[in-house]
């Protein structure tokens, strides 16, 4: 039904559907306004309560002396994270899109292993279905790796909030955080890295595929270091969830988002998705499919230190993996694979 150019949802939705965007709708809140609420609910906990103000105090003084950098020393243990992680919700949520994850080679768990995923999109939808949660059975696809996504150390700066990030076995994406998982002893480790980061998110546009790699060299000099094979993932379809407000470069909306993410470290997007009960506006991501593929590990000789020679060979080796991957699965994955490339910027 149209109703004033909006177009709403029928309304006989199986109930499934409705829980499904009611899944997403929960997730992309929040991610959005989380953090800010964390911060505003403890603000009025110390401020506006009696008894309760003194447990919130020494819950800040435990995580600000004890459990600060916990997400750059492998996050929490699997015992409080299973629960989260395996929660019914999150089938909801995978199914709304619906997100899959498809596996091309083995990896061997003897191993640790640094995935590499591709593109960042708006929020790495995807790869937070895949790598985040039990749901698509990465556990069971690749037995004996245990996976733990990468997000910003900020995350987990935010009271309450940061209990939120830390319950799906996320760690910080910072170097010290990265080593200290691929190189813990006996292998099993799956270290999942949006190599794009924030700055790819704001040249996200459906139907194209823009990712920043050329100038990404950190991961590659890491992973060499320790020895990690590199492991190209790419999610197909995740570009497609949302538009934009239009943002060209050079444009003075983009200087204005390009300032805060350099300030903040998070990207300022301006998202254009779906509504609750309508289809034509919102932040709510559309119902779109998006499969996360997982390629060949690129294996990488250790050396404690890599001369910029060999960081940029193996660079050079894992943009072919990466092409190769995006190449050789974009017909099964794509409506208009014949006219979609790889830009890498």
């Amino acid at each position: 039904m149209e109703l004033l150019g909006v177009k709403f949802a029928p309304l006989n939705t199986p109930l499934e559907r409705r829980l499904q965007t009611l899944a997403a709708a929960a997730w992309i809140m929040m991610l959005v306004f989380g953090g800010c609420a964390g911060c505003v609910i403890t603000a009025l906990i110390i401020f506006y309560t009696t008894t309760l103000r003194y447990f919130i105090i020494l819950y800040i003084a435990w995580y600000f002396f004890f459990d600060l950098d916990t997400c750059e020393k492998g996050g929490r243990s699997d015992s409080w994270i299973l629960w989260m992680r395996n929660h019914a919700w999150w089938h909801y949520f995978c199914a709304y899109f619906p997100i899959k994850l498809v596996k091309t080679a083995e990896l061997d768990p003897s191993k640790n292993y640094l995935l590499c995923a591709f593109p960042h999109g708006v929020l790495c939808t995807g790869a937070f279905g895949a790598f985040a949660t039990d749901v698509l059975e990465f556990h069971k696809l690749f037995p004996g790796l245990r996976v733990r996504m990468l997000t910003l150390r900020q995350h987990f700066n935010m009271p309450l909030f940061r209990e939120f990030v830390y319950s799906f076995g996320a760690c910080s994406a910072s170097a010290k955080s990265i080593e200290h998982l691929i190189s813990v002893p006996g292998g099993g480790r799956a270290t999942v890295l949006a190599v794009g980061g924030a700055s790819e998110s704001l040249k996200c546009k459906p139907g194209t595929y823009r990712i920043i790699l050329k100038r990404r060299k950190g991961f590659v000099r890491i992973a060499l270091k320790h020895g990690t094979p590199l492991v190209p993932v790419f999610s197909f379809g995740e570009t497609d969830l949302y538009s934009q407000v239009d943002n060209p470069e050079g444009s003075y909306l983009r200087s204005i988002q390009e300032m805060l993410r350099k300030f903040t470290g998070i990207a300022p997007v301006l998202p254009i998705g779906r509504g609750l009960f309508q289809y034509s506006f919102g932040i709510i991501p559309q119902r779109r499919p998006v499969t996360v593929v997982v390629g060949e590990a690129l294996d990488v000789p250790k050396i404690p230190e890599p001369t910029r020679e060999q960081i940029d060979d193996y660079h050079t080796k894992f943009i072919e993996k990466l092409v190769h991957l995006f190449e050789t699965n974009k017909e099964k994955y794509l409506k208009n694979a014949e006219n979609t490339q790889l830009i890498i910027d």
